[in-house]
């Protein structure tokens, strides 16, 4: 982590300047301050925002600034290779499950499971689906089922769901089933996604089934 001299009072930053190397340490830390100020993201629903947080650190490593540049930039390069690595893998996968139908020119399979009815999907209606998330080797990774919670959203709207989720849904009809083969660029990109669940550069798979579809009109 990057430690700047605009680290506020009280975060996670400022207590790293408490440390040397190999020290190890707990600390106390507002969740909000943490969540919303250092990463940029809410604060999960297991957390109250007004609450504490127990932090345990163990401090590997100092880094002056060129050193830090100078390992950002061979990062950056493994990050490279990673991604090759990426479309070698799903590759084999697509081989592997014997799909033969066409990607999009994004890349991404879409597998009719189930039939629906009615109009397909346009961009401005009201829509609620299940789905769950897998990555290529079969490990589970998110569900809405699970949490019986389906996801109700305005299809075509920015940031309602992954881009690989939001162009599979373009080819369904309410109460349809599907499978969707996502390349990382259509899904969590070179970042991965929050609290890290999907790493970077890769390749999910979703089923997802659209339960109901309310007409813009």
């Amino acid at each position: 982590m990057w430690v700047s001299k605009s680290d506020f009072s009280g975060s996670i930053g400022k207590c790293f300047t408490l440390m040397c190397k190999n020290d190890s340490a707990q600390f106390i830390i507002s969740a909000i301050d943490f969540y919303e100020k250092t990463l940029g993201y809410a604060v999960p629903d297991f957390l109250l925002p007004e609450g504490l947080m127990k932090v345990s650190v163990n401090l590997l490593e100092i880094l002056t600034t060129d050193e830090y540049a100078h390992e950002k930039e061979a990062f950056k390069h493994w990050i490279e290779d990673l991604g090759e690595y990426e479309k070698v893998i799903l590759k084999r996968y697509i081989s592997e499950e014997r799909i033969d139908i066409e990607p999009t020119a994004d890349g991404v399979y879409y597998i009719k499971q189930q039939a629906g009815t009615g109009e397909i999907v346009t961009v401005g209606d009201t829509i609620s689906i299940h789905y769950e998330g897998f990555f290529l080797n079969g490990k589970f990774f998110d569900s809405t089922r699970q949490r019986d919670e389906p996801l109700q959203f305005v299809y075509g709207q920015q940031w309602q769901v992954i881009p690989g989720i939001d162009k599979a849904i373009g080819y369904m009809r309410k109460h349809e089933k599907g499978l969707v083969i996502i390349p990382s660029e259509m899904a969590f990109g070179a970042d991965g996604s929050v609290y890290s669940i999907v790493p970077p550069f890769t390749s999910v798979v979703f089923e997802i089934e659209l339960l109901d579809v309310k007409n813009a009109k």
